[in-house]
């Protein structure tokens, strides 16, 4: 993993953490998503012409991604309706790791060496801690069907991550196939809520445009860079730097929803930084 690899995959991370963010501080959820999904497909279809199409390779993975972005965006959305944002997002950024270092050494024909297997471990284990320490204090037991939404939504994540890693490399082109993912995963939301609100749809949704539209372009930029990066450098080691967004997410839920982080929190996320360092180190 070069230089520019890395930075680009950090800078993903922080634009990921936001978009999130911004999806979160909508009330409804469905109407955020209806605007966060179809911005990204008006964006992507503007992308789409100034763009290749991707290689006939590439269209199944497409299909799939697509499908395993809808089931995402569901189970997040779902996650953000049960729990905090500063617990919710670092459990769903923190299971996807370690399953994408499975998934890609059992399908995608990757191995990693002693340090950088070590890192990915290391790191996914301060992810974990970081989600699961000091969020209500010490005598707070877990909300179950929050943690196991939230846990799905990781498993997805990890799913989309290693069809994506193969399906971009296939395609010959990561701007052309992030512009079809976001036209073939961006109309089923919108369409669902049009059938749900009908006539009070705009009304709904207006209040909101500006910040739904952000939130839609924060997300192309975040996994364009993700999908570019995953075409220069393994799979695993980018999935697990990919959620340094989780220190992100932690402090945007302390300073702008006033959700605790907590000393083992800090510990946990000093943690995950040995764990990436150890894996650039290796690179």
């Amino acid at each position: 993993m070069t230089l520019l690899v890395a930075v680009a995959v950090l800078v993903a991370a922080v634009t990921h953490a936001s978009w999130n963010a911004i999806a979160h501080t909508i009330k409804d959820q469905l109407v955020a998503f209806t605007l966060i999904a179809g911005g990204g497909t008006v964006i992507g279809a503007a992308l789409a012409c100034f763009s290749p199409l991707p290689e006939a390779a590439a269209w199944p993975y497409l299909v799939a991604s697509a499908l395993l972005h809808i089931g995402y965006q569901a189970l997040l959305m779902r996650s953000f309706s049960l729990g905090d944002f500063g617990q919710m997002y670092p459990i769903a950024r923190g299971t996807a790791p370690l399953v994408v270092t499975v998934l890609a050494a059992l399908f995608v024909g990757e191995s990693l060496n002693a340090w950088q297997l070590a890192g990915v471990v290391i790191a996914s284990a301060g992810l974990v801690g970081v989600a699961l320490w000091g969020i209500k204090g010490s005598g707070a037991h877990p909300h179950w069907p929050a943690l196991l939404a939230t846990l799905a939504t990781g498993l997805s994540i990890a799913a989309y991550t290693v069809v994506d890693g193969v399906g971009v490399r296939a395609s010959g082109t990561p701007l052309g196939y992030i512009a079809w993912l976001m036209i073939l995963e961006g109309t089923l939301i919108p369409a669902y809520t049009f059938n749900v609100h009908r006539g009070a749809l705009l009304a709904q949704l207006r209040p909101y445009a500006a910040r739904g539209l952000l939130g839609a372009a924060l997300s192309i930029v975040a996994y364009g860079l993700v999908l570019w990066a995953q075409t220069k450098a393994p799979l695993a080691p980018i999935a697990a730097l990919r959620e340094s967004s989780i220190i992100v997410g932690a402090a945007i839920g302390a300073l702008f929803f006033k959700e605790r982080f907590g000393g083992p929190r800090i510990a946990a996320a000093g943690l995950m930084v040995v764990g990436i360092g150890l894996m650039l180190r290796a690179s």
